[in-house]
């Protein structure tokens, strides 16, 4: 966290020091040089202060960009006044380009980051998938679903009931996705799970019942449809170890 804060704070100076920086420099070239070669110039700066910060970071460097533009490469020089309409059109064309380049910026991180989020989820359930498949010990399994459920869904606990469901009344994470607490649907896509208890997720294979995982909510935070369909399937491999293996030990030897 301190250092997304970091970073973002190096993103707002550079907003508001890079179009300054870059229009000072452009100062002595002014007279020779075309207003729209500058603002193409700032237009880059505005970019990359996007595409490393936030929408605010890039939205105050367009502003500032479009202020310095107005006064260092305008006429009258050094005043926030503007006579030429060409100037006015150009100056309001670097604060439009800038804003619309910062929106592009920000939604292809999020695109990205949700990419790398899904990746991390598939890699979740195949190494859950991977673990019964092999035949792992159900108990190692059941960790190792209970590992990922608390950094999927930012638990503060997570443990495992064998053979029992609805105990106490909690919450329930059905299997769609839905969490329904006190006979209504809890808005956990804002709210996250639901505090001071614990949310039951059942453990089934073809419908039977083989235990519940308990999640215990950590700070409050939104918790996707996504990252509770992947929680469901997590439960879903658990349950299908724990079925096989009560399979194999039901199962009459031969001799």
């Amino acid at each position: 966290m301190t250092g997304i804060l970091s970073r973002e704070r190096v993103a707002v100076l550079a907003g508001l020091a890079g179009p300054l920086a870059l229009t000072v420099v452009l100062v002595p070239l002014r007279a020779g040089f075309p207003n729209t070669d500058a603002a193409l110039a700032l237009i880059l700066v505005v970019v990359a202060v996007a595409a490393a910060g936030s929408r605010p970071a890039g939205i105050l460097a367009a502003a500032s960009a479009a202020v310095w533009f107005d006064f260092f490469l305008t006429v009258p020089y050094e005043r926030f006044t503007m006579t030429r309409r060409t100037d006015i059109e150009t100056t309001l064309l670097v604060l439009a380009v800038g804003v619309a380049v910062t929106e592009i910026a920000v939604r292809g991180r999020r695109q990205h980051a949700a990419a790398a989020r899904r990746a991390g989820y598939l890699d979740g359930i195949n190494a859950a998938a991977g673990a019964v498949a092999v035949g792992s010990a159900p108990l190692l399994l059941i960790d190792q679903v209970c590992e990922q459920l608390t950094g999927l869904l930012s638990l503060s606990a997570c443990r495992f009931q064998d053979g029992v469901a609805g105990l106490g009344g909690p919450p329930r994470l059905r299997r769609d996705g839905q969490i329904l607490a006190g006979g209504r649907i809890w808005d956990a896509d804002h709210d996250g799970l639901p505090p001071g208890t614990s949310t039951e997720l059942l453990a089934e294979a073809s419908g039977l019942l083989q235990g519940r995982f308990l999640l215990s909510p950590g700070p409050r935070a939104p918790i996707t449809l996504e990252q509770r369909l992947v929680a469901v399937a997590l439960a879903d491999q658990a349950g299908a170890a724990l079925a096989g293996t009560r399979l194999a030990t039901a199962r009459p030897h031969r001799f």
